[in-house]
């Protein structure tokens, strides 16, 4: 029997049902994953189950202002995990849904098209829940339900490393997010335009989301641009309609910038006396 076709038959019995059921509930060591192997569950018979993400909060002990003021590209990161709940607030951040009537996101979004789709790449032991880790692998967002779905699973940052010209913090963060875009929904309306100007402006808003958000945190990222787009999209399993835009890895700083408004006011001073 071919490997395949045995997954497909194991996941149709009893014991198939109940080892897919471990994946997400964390019943096996207290733990939410049983395998690291790499896999595209996607292939696998009722192995696509959303996982819904605690509620996002709507306020927080870091305002605006502060969060501009700290807010810096950060590389070097600890090795703590992250917890579901600042994975949550960040995905939400990022791209999720700020009004209730139509649907519209955290993002401004030109004709509200929203082009872009939201991954996480898990690290293992990189978000930390209630029942022990979330299982290692590649999510896809779904901003109207605030829920993710695990598409590939693994550890992946090695892959998405090499695939990031080795750019270290890659490797080192224990989450990235991924964001992509679906060119197609803004060209539609806006034609070329919508390729050159308006999707890039929406990934900029989105990214800036996710600065401030994790800094606010207490978290630090920086955005990626330099990578190979073909290696990015066969980690994800991306389609030929979506392309990949951005790495923003995310992970606890090994070190924290402060910025005082005695220094900012010092600053403005000395260049007023120039």
């Amino acid at each position: 029997m071919r490997r395949r076709s045995f997954i497909k038959f194991l996941l149709s019995t009893p014991l198939g049902r109940l080892i897919s059921g471990l994946l997400f509930t964390g019943a096996a060591a207290g733990v939410l994953y049983l395998d690291l192997q790499k896999t595209d569950v996607r292939r696998s018979e009722g192995a696509l189950k959303a996982i819904l993400l605690p509620y996002p909060k709507l306020s927080g002990l870091v305002s605006v202002e502060e969060a501009l003021a700290n807010r810096r590209s950060i590389r070097d990161y600890t090795e703590e995990p992250l917890t579901l709940e600042e994975l949550s607030q960040l995905l939400w951040a990022a791209y999720g849904v700020s009004e209730t009537r139509y649907g519209l996101r955290t993002a401004p979004s030109a004709g509200a098209q929203y082009p872009l789709e939201l991954y996480a790449l898990v690290g293992t032991n990189g978000v930390k829940t209630d029942k022990g880790y979330l299982a290692p692998g590649i999510y896809h967002y779904d901003p109207h339900s605030h829920s993710i779905t695990l598409l590939k699973q693994g550890d992946f940052r090695e892959d998405l490393y090499y695939a990031a010209l080795e750019q270290r913090w890659v490797l080192t963060a224990p989450v990235s997010l991924i964001f992509t875009a679906v060119y197609s929904r803004t060209v539609r309306v806006y034609g070329e335009r919508g390729r050159v100007r308006y999707v890039p402006m929406d990934l900029g808003h989105a990214g800036q989301n996710v600065y401030l958000q994790a800094t606010a945190l207490g978290l630090g990222t920086v955005a990626v641009g330099a990578f190979n787009d073909e290696e990015v999209a066969r980690i994800l399993g991306l389609s030929e309609r979506e392309t990949p835009l951005y790495i923003m890895p995310v992970g606890r700083p090994a070190s924290r910038y402060k910025l005082s408004e005695k220094e900012l006011i010092d600053y403005i001073e000395k260049h007023r006396r120039r």
